[in-house]
């Protein structure tokens, strides 16, 4: 019987590597959206399985990372064949740092739990979440349709994830100047709001890998909000 054909065989393998991909996307998605509802609901237990959800991500990366070797060794792709296999093992890498973010969220919602709450940052956070949440929907959709323009319309949406990380930031300091009680609840939710932001900027490192996936070319810098190291804040009583 004739050995299959190299093309077909490579074909097959980064098949089984994109539904991979997907499948941890998937559940990247899953957490990032129970961790926002865990938070605002003060649901430990579902932190918890948010927390624990996190091996299988890291499971799936370390899967996806072997097969990527294994068909580096036996297929040796070259040219555009290699930039795919490489592009999958960045954007599992990717992943697995959303996941990570989504699982260190989960980490907090007991201590919040236990905290004063502030009036409002629940339903912030789950906007900025959401915002995220949609983003890499739409970035691991347009990688599976090879749709570079929802791609690059992700890339431009990052700018609004960071507008809503200064807004949140504001919000939170004020809370901090006018109710000490607030300060350790403000605290966790600055940088549960500052990991978002660096959710938003791995889904647009997606994006980029994806457009040189398909184009060869990087794209050019993405825009980038004004940074939270720059956000000014109004002290009690002014009226700026």
């Amino acid at each position: 019987m004739p050995a299959p054909h190299i093309l077909s065989v490579f074909d097959q393998d980064m098949d089984r590597l994109q539904a991979q991909i997907l499948s941890m996307g998937g559940l990247v998605e899953e957490a990032i959206r129970d961790a926002a509802l865990a938070l605002e609901t003060r649901d430990d237990e579902l932190a918890a399985r948010v927390v624990e959800g996190d091996k299988k991500i890291d499971a799936l990366e370390e899967d996806i990372n072997t097969a990527v070797v294994r068909v580096l060794a036996l297929r040796s792709p070259a040219a555009g064949d290699l930039r795919t296999v490489i592009t999958v093992m960045k954007v599992a890498g990717d992943l697995e740092r959303l996941g990570d973010y989504a699982k260190n969220l989960g980490k907090r919602v007991p201590i919040l739990a236990q905290a004063h709450r502030v009036e409002g940052a629940a339903a912030s956070i789950k906007r900025l979440a959401k915002s995220v949440r949609l983003m890499l929907k739409d970035a691991l959709d347009g990688y599976a349709r090879k749709d570079l323009d929802l791609v690059r319309d992700v890339l431009q949406r990052d700018v609004e994830v960071d507008q809503m990380t200064n807004a949140l930031f504001r919000e939170f300091l004020t809370h901090m100047m006018e109710d000490p009680r607030s300060i350790t609840s403000c605290m966790h939710l600055l940088f549960i709001s500052k990991n978002l932001e660096r959710m938003g900027d791995h889904v647009t490192e997606i994006c980029e890998q994806i457009i040189y996936l398909e184009t060869g070319t990087r794209p050019e810098a993405r825009p980038k909000g004004t940074s939270t190291a720059q956000v000014d804040v109004p002290y009690p009583g002014s009226r700026t």
